[in-house]
């Protein structure tokens, strides 16, 4: 029975016995905390400027435009260049970045026009790091182990972006101002680039074919023919995209929930805790049975939560909210991480994942920019609970649309 239970919890934890895995995960634990310690400062002085929401969706439209612009050459480039120099090239764009920002706070820049630049130059970073980031994984662990290595992924990632906000929403108000958080930001970033420098993944297999226009969209072509891939990573995006209220967080910290930067911080925070367990729950348990069925009642789940949050007034129920939006999303999460990276082949992994992060930032940076636009036309409030409830709508259309999806079982989980 304890020798049961000592294998269980071993192999909860099997990616951990890669090195390079660890390495991984403390760099991007560091960059993604950097990015979100930065996103509240960001969100804070902009609003604290303008007073506007849609201010605060044109700070996720500005990320999420490059993206769109550059996402052909990024995938090219994870697919083609070593893909550990390249996201050390990205950490340093991610500290310059910071370095810009902390420089205009003390400044004390009173117009966002020149954050936004700044923004657009991130935008473009992370279009190229995020299919590089993503392609790298599988060349760090075995094939069997690399389920676990998603939810563990997944778990470093929820966990960053618990402490990322918490930490940036306390220097914010410790120091009455963004500039601690940049340092930090900035410090942060630089310790990313020294884990990545340390790791050395598995050779990549480069791809031999010319460069041409079908070669550059072959990952739009693989998801459109792959059905369950291609309503898992949609499905995402329209829930997401509809039901996303992370950008009005500070209008809801300051007008709704009477707060301040602290609490802010305590509101972006809590839909990772809410994933990080869940997270760590399927990395140990491993979901079974119709997990396409499981993720559509999940998503379902993330449009209900939605819209309790949306009509709380009261912190705790918000922040109880939040913690169930994070525990839903976070299934969709990993049955797509799995599906996306263990069905695809490893020379064509950057062109993929650049159509995957096309999808995510369209619901999330895009989202940003939705919920500031219909913010800024109904109110927050309505905002947040007609989002959620398109969700709802949403799922249901998917259900309908793609039976590959509502059918799946725990067999599209494992590697082939």
């Amino acid at each position: 029975m304890a020798d049961a239970a000592e294998h269980s919890s071993a192999s909860g934890r099997a990616a951990f016995a890669y090195p390079d895995f660890v390495l991984y995960q403390i760099a991007r634990f560091l960059i993604v905390a950097t990015l979100e310690m930065q996103s509240v400062a960001v969100g804070w002085q902009v609003y604290e400027i303008t007073k506007s929401a849609l201010d605060l969706g044109l700070v996720g439209l500005a990320q999420f435009l490059p993206g769109i612009i550059f996402f052909l050459a990024s995938g090219h480039a994870a697919d083609h260049y070593d893909r550990r120099k390249l996201l050390m090239i990205c950490y340093g764009g991610f500290g310059l970045c910071s370095a810009l920002l902390l420089l205009m706070a003390v400044w004390q820049v009173t117009t966002v026009h020149l954050i936004y630049v700044v923004l657009v130059i991130l935008g473009v970073v992370r279009s190229f790091n995020a299919p590089a980031s993503r392609a790298l994984l599988p060349q760090l662990v075995p094939d069997e182990h690399f389920p676990n290595a998603v939810a563990w992924n997944a778990t470093v990632f929820q966990g960053a972006t618990i402490l990322g906000p918490a930490l940036g929403g306390f220097l914010y108000a410790l120091f009455h101002g963004p500039s601690a958080v940049y340092v930090m930001a900035l410090l942060t970033a630089i310790g990313s680039m020294v884990s990545m420098l340390k790791i050395k993944p598995r050779p990549q297999i480069k791809p031999k074919e010319e460069l041409s226009l079908s070669t550059v969209f072959a990952g739009f072509h693989y998801i459109w023919r792959e059905k369950l891939i291609l309503g898992s990573i949609s499905l995402d995006l329209f829930a997401v995209l509809l039901g996303g209220a992370v950008a009005l967080l500070p209008v809801y910290a300051r007008e709704v929930l009477n707060t301040g930067p602290w609490g802010l911080g305590l509101l972006r925070s809590a839909p990772g805790i809410g994933a990080s367990v869940t997270a760590v729950m399927l990395a140990y348990r491993p979901l079974r049975g119709r997990i396409g069925l499981t993720m559509l009642w999940c998503v379902a789940g993330f449009g209900v939560f939605t819209i309790l949050f949306g009509v709380s007034r009261n912190i705790v129920l918000s922040l109880v909210a939040l913690l169930f939006v994070g525990a839903t999303d976070m299934v969709s999460v990993i049955v797509r991480g799995i599906l996306v990276q263990v069905a695809t082949p490893d020379e064509m992994r950057g062109r993929v994942n650049a159509v995957d992060m096309i999808f995510i930032g369209a619901s999330n940076e895009l989202g940003q920019f939705e919920s500031g636009l219909t913010a800024q036309w109904i109110g927050a409030v309505p905002a947040v609970v007609v989002g959620g409830v398109g969700t709802l709508v949403v799922i249901a259309l998917w259900a309908w649309r793609f039976p590959e999806l509502r059918n799946a079982d725990q067999k599209s989980l494992l590697p082939t």
